[in-house]
């Protein structure tokens, strides 16, 4: 899946910007820090994003990940919806803003954007970042509290990105039940792990349950294939590592991939891919090992060979999470 590489890279800069004046040394201490709480648990009236120093080292060190998967995301939703284009866009829980960098760089034009955060820096920043992309000139930046409590107006687009990971199981269900209230369109980015995955699936549920269909990754709007405790469904995006990456996690590779679930659902008819790799493709000696999630429901691996000519050529190009087979 392509990213529009001017995006990427501007935002890059604009984060590298940040980080001017703050000690590398506190930047990855700061990291480290934010990095364990959210790894625990987080209540919604306690933002872990205190101060300027924290939210810097934090987006620099998280941003471009979240706008790589959230992106990635986005665009298998476009593909199923290929005559639409959000004309507004509610972004819950976006902190500094990347779910809104990433509408930006899937669909051309300007929209009126709301951000809603608990986190008050969070915001301040994102607001700051954002003056580097001039699609992002109509935004809103609004503190909310993100639990159930929380009313939203109607939009085209909400965007929930790593948010539900942070949430007590009521809040998550009542944040879906509004988001899917308030707008045509639903996209839901977690982590790409077993309790990810559990958490995108409830709420899958509860979007097909008010009316929703779901248009990426799934194939088809009924039951996930994946019996629960086996496996999981999840992608990855190629994500590049800045200086503060290496300094926090160390090793040499000029790249990560993060790996992530989602579900993309919308109120209107959507035409979602025939079959959907769901795992990194196996290439051997002429030929090519694909799994895929079906049409039918069911999980299935197929082998792709020379013989098959051009198909085992767009195979061999084939990437997990790409549909299949290619559009030509």
């Amino acid at each position: 899946m392509n990213v529009s590489v001017s995006a990427a890279e501007t935002l890059r800069s604009a984060l590298g910007e940040l980080l001017d004046g703050l000690p590398p040394r506190q930047a990855a201490a700061a990291v480290e820090r934010l990095i364990a709480a959210y790894r625990g648990s987080t209540p919604t009236d306690a933002p872990i994003l205190r101060d300027r120093a924290d939210v810097a080292a934090y987006a620099a060190y998280r941003m471009p990940a979240t706008f790589e998967a959230v992106c990635s995301a986005l665009e298998a939703f476009a593909d199923a919806v290929p005559q639409w284009t959000p004309g507004s866009h509610t972004d819950v829980g976006g902190g500094t803003g990347a779910a809104t960098w990433a509408v930006s760089t899937v669909w051309d034009g300007s929209r009126p954007v709301t951000v809603l955060d608990w986190a008050e820096p969070a915001l301040a920043l994102g607001r700051e970042i954002a003056a580097a992309n001039p699609a992002l000139g109509d935004v809103r930046w609004r503190r909310a509290r993100i639990g159930s409590a929380l009313a939203l107006d109607p939009t085209d687009l909400v965007t929930v990105s790593y948010v539900l990971n942070e949430l007590a199981a009521p809040d998550r269900a009542a944040l879906v039940d509004a988001a899917a209230g308030a707008a045509q369109a639903v996209v839901i980015v977690e982590p790409g792990t077993p309790d990810g995955y559990a958490r995108m699936i409830e709420a899958r549920d509860r979007l097909i349950a008010a009316g929703f269909h779901i248009a990426a990754p799934c194939p088809h709007s009924a039951g996930c294939p994946i019996v629960p405790g086996t496996d999981w469904c999840h992608f990855s995006a190629r994500v590049s590592r800045s200086s503060l990456h290496r300094q926090v996690k160390g090793g040499s590779l000029p790249y990560e991939d993060e790996k992530f679930s989602y579900v993309a659902a919308a109120r209107f008819p959507v035409s979602p891919a025939p079959s959907r790799v769901v795992r990194r493709p196996q290439i051997r000696k002429g030929q090519v090992l694909l799994d895929l999630c079906e049409t039918e429901e069911r999980l299935t691996r197929t082998t792709v060979t020379k013989k098959h000519g051009e198909l085992y050529r767009a195979a061999r190009d084939a990437d997990w999470g790409d549909t299949w087979p290619p559009v030509s």
